[in-house]
């Protein structure tokens, strides 16, 4: 069974910097368009960035210009660089299929602080 591994998160300050990957069994990820998502405390898990399979990316207002998703095929890891980083931004942070209806089963995230 497929299992997505989220790794990278933790405490920063604001205006700081954050490298998330995600990485899964197999050879599947480089297959499908990829995406992250986050889930803030007391809100509903929501999407953040996407990457298709030839590599176009696009992301969430609130996140455009700060984050930038990427892949590695050969490595079989999608990565999210978080730059400028708000307190807003805290919330676990996850991978998973994009640009479709199917999700696979989700991974345990990776949890993001932004605190002074």
């Amino acid at each position: 069974q497929l299992q997505l591994v989220e790794s990278g998160g933790g405490l920063v300050q604001p205006g700081g910097s954050l490298r998330l990957s995600c990485a899964a069994s197999g050879s599947i990820l480089s297959i499908y368009a990829m995406g992250w998502y986050r889930q803030a405390p007391g809100k509903q898990r929501e999407w953040a960035a996407g990457i298709t399979r030839g590599g176009t990316t696009n992301y969430a207002d609130s996140v455009k210009g700060r984050f930038t998703i990427s892949r590695d095929n050969a490595k079989n890891t999608v990565y999210l660089q978080m730059n400028s980083l708000k307190p807003e931004d805290t919330a676990v942070y996850y991978c998973n299929r994009a640009y479709d209806t199917s999700r696979w089963d989700w991974g345990q995230g990776t949890q993001v602080t932004v605190s002074s």
